[in-house]
């Protein structure tokens, strides 16, 4: 029995692929380097399904040995101003450096709820006690199904609550001055009217 001789059309279409998995990789990123040029990329700009939407159902704990209340989805609704709900960890390098901006809010008067993300207890407790409360309510996510409810991609990321309980604004990645005048607080102002 013979074998069949290979088929050259064949082999060339297989040598082709990586060249248009290639060709394709670099036209991508062609578009986001344009749009980055233009304005039209914003790579915090992470879109979600709850904007719009109250959030998850939900109960999460105080992390054992905090003296701060819990969290849950009922606590978001009819609030007397909008709250902001951070997600952090205290492994979390970004959570360093948007830490004294939160200190900020708080000390403006924005309530700013802490959901510790599959962090330890007694880690996530160190962080703050170390760096500053600006929680006013602090929750534990350890193994993070929370987390995943709401759409999380990582740690830290917010989301602005109205006073309605629905969520207006969510940012992935440390919030910096920058953020708040360009982004948070033109919304709450909007939403504390």
């Amino acid at each position: 029995m013979s074998e069949a001789a290979p088929n050259p059309w064949r082999r060339r279409a297989l040598l082709g692929l990586p060249l248009l998995a290639a060709g394709g990789a670099g036209l991508g990123f062609w578009a986001m380097l344009r749009g980055l040029g233009t304005g039209s990329y914003d790579p915090h700009g992470v879109p979600s399904a709850l904007l719009g939407k109250a959030p998850p159902d939900f109960a999460l704990p105080a992390p054992a040995g905090s003296e701060l209340p819990a969290l849950a989805a009922s606590d978001l609704h009819g609030l007397a101003r909008p709250v902001l709900v951070n997600f952090f960890a205290s492994w979390c390098v970004p959570c360093v450096i948007e830490h004294p901006q939160l200190m900020a809010l708080k000390r403006q008067g924005v309530p700013v709820f802490g959901v510790a993300y599959k962090d330890k207890p007694a880690d996530a407790l160190g962080f703050i006690a170390r760096r500053g409360n600006p929680y006013t309510r602090l929750a534990a996510d350890e193994p993070g199904r929370v987390a995943i409810d709401w759409g999380v991609y990582g740690v830290p990321e917010s989301y602005l609550i109205d006073r309605q309980g629905i969520i207006r604004w969510r940012w992935a990645g440390p919030i910096t001055e920058d953020t708040v005048a360009a982004d948070l607080g033109p919304l709450l102002r909007r939403y504390s009217a």
